[in-house]
């Protein structure tokens, strides 16, 4: 049997297996990449990209609600959902089409296939055998559905943006940022949307005040969140789902969309065979390094237990890369990864939580406030922003910064930036606002108060005027 050799193999053609694979190319590496499905991953093919597509569409009909207070003529406006998904489609089948260029430019093989690791160094695609000096796991991840009776009738993130036509009542499974961010999106479109989350508040591990003030938001927004209550079954019913809950209530609904999870793409890959050692989650444990427990076997992305986001299995894949074909070992730091919830309205996050800053008796310092926006003043809508940032009391270093409200991750990532530098909140206050913007609130943040406290609302005033602020 012909065996090809290649210094390096990655299994998994998404960001993170993209990104590796050209840049230990243009190292001098023989590289090959093998996919089974499409090229881009789930960002692109299933995630990131067509979710924000979805997400613009939804915020159209708020902004013609919201025109009218401006002076525009006020329109009924008529959304065609096959408009918007064929759309989508064209945009992937683009950004695909970037991705294989990109990786022909770079003189990387493909494959496409289902691989399987024969041994540490052999791995199968097909009838092919590769022979690899080092391989790469950048597998990702999939969505799994809540083992109920009925869950067969639900459909995953993976389905969400192909419906047929579109689905006029939505119940949506989870509290995370995916079940946030569909349930904004199908709302937006017109939707009457239920979301079910089996924990008391939205978004776990996101700072306590984002999660309270996001929810409140949602709810506003039209969205019905029932809180503590868990999904016990699905059944179809004349022409609908049924979906109860474990309080008794039951919603009749045209899907049930489960967002209560995501496993690592580890079976039937050989792993074992190979002595990879897994996580009990499935994901595959590495170094700071991506290495695992097998010497050329490495992992990038969302396989491994680390922080599951499209830019950090980019840096990982390339630092992977760097360390092992370009002569310069480089780890990637887990720490201050920004990230942002495309909710309706967004929320984004960087750095330490209220409650991470302070645990272990730190001595920190909360800047806090919420206000209305400008916007709002004339176009009547009922919405509040919130904007935080932790500091180290000791220090003055700024520790994390949070926010929800339009345009946060957008705002936040400057912040990423500071936070990342070690600016100070003395560095923040320094610095000249642009007004009136949303933005320059954080920069004009008074007085703090302890974090074992009770944070009040603040008052703003706009230094221009004397006169409170807009937004306040």
């Amino acid at each position: 049997m012909n065996i090809q050799e290649f210094d390096l193999v990655v299994i998994g053609g998404g960001s993170g297996g993209v990104r590796a694979g050209r840049v230990a190319a243009s190292h001098g590496a023989k590289v090959a990449i093998i996919e089974e499905h499409r090229y881009g991953g789930t960002c692109v093919i299933r995630g990131c990209v067509p979710k924000k597509l979805f997400v613009y569409a939804s915020d159209f009909a708020q902004q013609f609600e919201d025109a009218s207070g401006f002076g525009w003529t006020s329109v009924k406006p008529k959304h065609d959902w096959a408009t918007l998904v064929a759309a989508k489609d064209r945009e992937i089948k683009r950004l695909e089409s970037v991705y294989k260029r990109l990786l022909h430019e770079a003189e990387v093989t493909t494959f496409d296939g289902r691989a399987v690791l024969l041994d540490e160094h052999t791995v199968q695609v097909g009838e092919r055998i590769l022979h690899a000096r080092i391989v790469l796991i950048a597998t990702g991840a999939t969505p799994v559905k809540p083992l109920v009776p009925g869950s067969e009738l639900m459909i995953t993130s993976n389905e969400a943006f192909d419906f047929p036509a579109f689905p006029q009542r939505v119940a949506i499974l989870g509290g995370g940022y995916i079940a946030c961010e569909f349930a904004g999106i199908y709302s937006g479109l017109g939707a009457d949307v239920v979301q079910i989350h089996r924990g008391d508040q939205i978004l776990r591990g996101f700072d306590e005040d984002v999660r309270t003030h996001l929810a409140t938001e949602m709810q506003k927004s039209g969205i019905a969140l029932r809180l503590s209550q868990r999904a016990v079954r699905v059944e179809r019913r004349e022409g609908a789902l049924r979906i109860t809950v474990d309080s008794g209530d039951h919603f009749d609904v045209d899907a049930v969309l489960a967002a209560t999870g995501r496993r690592p793409n580890t079976s039937a890959l050989g792993l074992e065979k190979a002595g990879v050692r897994l996580a009990e989650s499935g994901a595959v444990l590495v170094d700071a390094y991506s290495r695992t427990s097998v010497n050329s076997i490495f992992a990038v992305g969302d396989v491994t237990d680390r922080v599951a986001l499209t830019p950090v299995a980019i840096q990982e894949g390339h630092a992977f890369a760097d360390t092992m074909f370009g002569n310069n070992p480089r780890a990637v730091l887990h720490s201050n990864v920004p990230s942002a919830v495309f909710s309706r309205p967004n929320a984004a996050s960087v750095g330490l939580t209220e409650a991470e800053a302070s645990s272990g008796g730190r001595a920190i310092d909360v800047y806090r406030t919420q206000f209305k926006p400008m916007r709002a003043t004339l176009s009547g809508r009922d919405e509040q922003i919130l904007m935080k940032i932790v500091v180290d009391a000791k220090t003055d270093r700024m520790l994390g910064a949070h926010m929800v409200g339009d345009n946060a991750g957008e705002i936040i990532q400057g912040l990423a930036i500071a936070i990342t530098a070690g600016a100070t909140k003395a560095h923040l206050s320094a610095t000249l606002g642009i007004h009136p913007t949303v933005a320059e609130e954080f920069v004009t943040l008074g007085a703090s108060i302890r974090s074992s406290q009770r944070i009040e609302k603040n008052r703003k005033t706009c230094r221009c005027t004397g006169l409170p602020h807009a937004g306040s």
